[in-house]
């Protein structure tokens, strides 16, 4: 098989090369109004273009029309391929748009400004150059130049609803909360002092009452001594953790079982003090 392709090589390039041309005949343009009046209508001159561009309105529509024939024998060729270029030559922005063809080789193809296809370039400084590519299996590929055409400027583009959501945004700068403020050292102290002021008036009154009272560990006085250490337990996990609502729950129980337990710790006491005399 590749021995096959090798020796035919030769055969395809002698037919390439031996290949017919295509050329166009009788290529014509007419531009219309919107009312269907007709603007200029001009046969188009393939050796040498006009200078005058075609001149295109909002509305207007330009008609084109022309054969594709064999060069050599005349007859209307139908190539495998036929587009319109539209080519900008400032910005190289280029549109292709495809033109049917019949067997015979006749075509025709309309331009509406109305509804210009997607394809067409967006109006620059420059009118577009507008050319015909024609590509064929049998023939020769052929480039002919047909006019200038100038179209109306292009109208923005209409602006999405969510068209906002794609701007940059704002940069997000962080505001973080200042760290807390430690109060002075002397406030601090007088706060401690405050707190350990209650034990320290309670151990005086119990070395000055005597060797006759309960001891403050025994067995009746001592849930009203751990019930003292509890609140103030508390209060210092409030000052480090617990919140405002936390600390008047779980201090109004520990001041309850307080009550009670100084309340048994004070009949202890006096029963104690009866006995004596």
């Amino acid at each position: 098989m590749g021995v096959l392709s090798f020796l035919l090589l030769p055969l395809v390039a002698a037919a390439a090369v031996n290949a017919g041309q295509l050329t166009v005949q009788s290529p014509r343009f007419t531009v219309l109004s919107s009312d269907g009046s007709q603007l200029r209508s001009e046969k188009i001159s393939l050796s040498n273009i006009s200078p005058e561009p075609v001149s295109l309105g909002a509305s207007d529509t330009l008609k084109l029309t022309f054969q594709v024939t064999d060069k050599e024998g005349g007859d209307g060729v139908q190539p495998h391929q036929t587009f319109l270029r539209f080519y900008d030559e400032t910005t190289g922005e280029e549109g292709i748009q495809p033109v049917k063809v019949t067997p015979a080789g006749k075509a025709k193809f309309d331009l509406n400004m109305a509804r210009p296809p997607s394809s067409l370039p967006p109006s620059g400084e420059a009118p577009l150059k507008v050319s015909l590519i024609l590509g064929s299996y049998v023939h020769k590929p052929a480039k002919v130049d047909l006019f200038d055409l100038v179209v109306p400027a292009s109208l923005p583009a209409p602006q999405h609803p969510d068209e906002h959501t794609f701007h940059p945004l704002p940069v997000i700068s962080h505001t973080f909360r200042p760290e807390q403020k430690v109060p002075p050292r002397f406030v601090s102290a007088v706060s401690t002092a405050a707190v350990l002021a209650p034990w320290v008036v309670l151990l005086g009154l119990w070395g000055t009452v005597g060797a006759g009272v309960p001891r403050l560990f025994s067995p009746s006085i001592f849930p009203f001594t751990l019930s003292l250490g509890v609140i103030e337990a508390l209060l210092l996990w409030y000052w480090v953790e617990l919140r405002l609502g936390q600390i008047l729950l779980y201090g109004s129980g520990a001041a309850f079982l307080s009550a009670v337990a100084g309340k048994q710790a004070l009949a202890s006491i006096g029963a104690h003090r009866l006995s004596r005399k």
